[in-house]
């Protein structure tokens, strides 16, 4: 009786691997390239892309390039043109250097969508879960209550060629430039904001050449822990304020301490889930338009191929302990 419950076993356990391989084989394929692995955003972005998969059925997966360089996200594209899966996400670098490997996608017949990169070319649908005037616009706002409207200020990117990063960056400094003719702009801005390392030797720099600087603007998930410990490091907390978007559970102790003044986020977990959530309805051959209710978005009005809806969520002394808490 023993080995026959035995074999039993063994044999339920082969016939649920065999279950599990066939649906790992059957299952569409969705694979997401983000800017760089290993940092906290994408870090949860892959949790709501993994959570949203075995959710749908989907083989969701996520890469993440060793830098923030685009010949590495040409190169991850590449693969999984190669390997048909059905969509492809991704959160360019570099817009333009993939318009030709996202076109190629596209002739292939695979789905493309894009995050943090309205009007991709090559895209069939990009979504923003803030729009760009809104989000630079209330950052800029932000940091002139905190600056008391004068002094200089530098705005750091993660690159130059990241066009959501550049408009939030436009939005601000123009909302600054109408609404608070004291403060000035220090150069022009700084490419260092997905490097932790760049954007603080870059603040310290800044901090030496700018004896009258007040303020650091950082578009980028590093930037601000970057520029925050640079400010803490030359004691200027109080003096000096950065603010922008940074992961909560990164950042924590830099608010608290107040080397990091606050910012304003959307949830890189929820993204995560927007992108398995619009591959799905794509393969589905489901619509996308107008008047669409999509979990992540709401109701949904396209403009062309983006969809953009307002969902910013303020990260502050009263608000990141409950945001690192949920993984962010």
């Amino acid at each position: 009786m023993r080995r026959l419950i035995v074999a039993a076993f063994a044999a339920s356990l082969s016939l649920a691997g065999a279950a599990a391989v066939a649906f790992a084989q059957d299952a569409p394929k969705v694979g997401v390239v983000v800017k760089i692995g290993g940092i906290p955003w994408f870090n949860a972005m892959e949790a709501g892309i993994k959570e949203q998969g075995k959710k749908l059925g989907v083989d969701a997966f996520m890469i993440g390039p060793t830098s923030a360089d685009p010949a590495l996200q040409v190169r991850a594209i590449e693969d999984l043109i190669a390997q048909g899966v059905k969509v492809i996400g991704v959160v360019p670098n570099d817009a333009k250097v993939l318009e030709p490997v996202l076109t190629k996608a596209q002739a292939a017949g695979i789905k493309v969508i894009t995050h943090e990169s309205p009007s991709q070319k090559g895209a069939d649908w990009n979504f923003e879960l803030a729009s760009s005037t809104g989000f630079g616009e209330a950052h800029g706002k932000l940091l002139a209550e905190k600056m008391g409207g004068k002094g200089e200020y530098a705005v750091f990117v993660g690159s130059l060629t990241v066009p959501l990063h550049n408009a939030w960056a436009d939005a601000a400094i123009a909302y600054i430039k109408a609404n608070y003719p004291d403060m000035k702009l220090v150069g022009d801005r700084y490419g260092v904001a997905e490097d932790v390392d760049k954007s603080r030797s870059t603040a310290l720099d800044l901090i030496a050449a700018h004896p009258d600087l007040k303020g650091f603007l950082a578009f980028g998930s590093q930037g601000p822990i970057g520029a925050g410990r640079a400010v803490e490091e030359r004691r200027k907390t109080g003096k000096i304020f950065v603010l922008g978007p940074f992961s909560p559970g990164q950042g924590q102790k830099l608010i608290k301490s107040d080397a990091i003044s606050g910012g304003f986020m959307w949830n890189p977990k929820q993204a995560g889930e927007v992108f398995v959530t619009l591959a799905d309805r794509l393969i589905k051959g489901e619509s996308v338009k107008e008047g669409d209710d999509i979990p992540g978005l709401g109701v949904i009005k396209p403009v062309g191929n983006d969809i953009i809806v307002d969902q910013l969520l303020p990260i502050n002394k009263d608000t990141v302990d409950d945001l690192a808490a949920m993984g962010l």
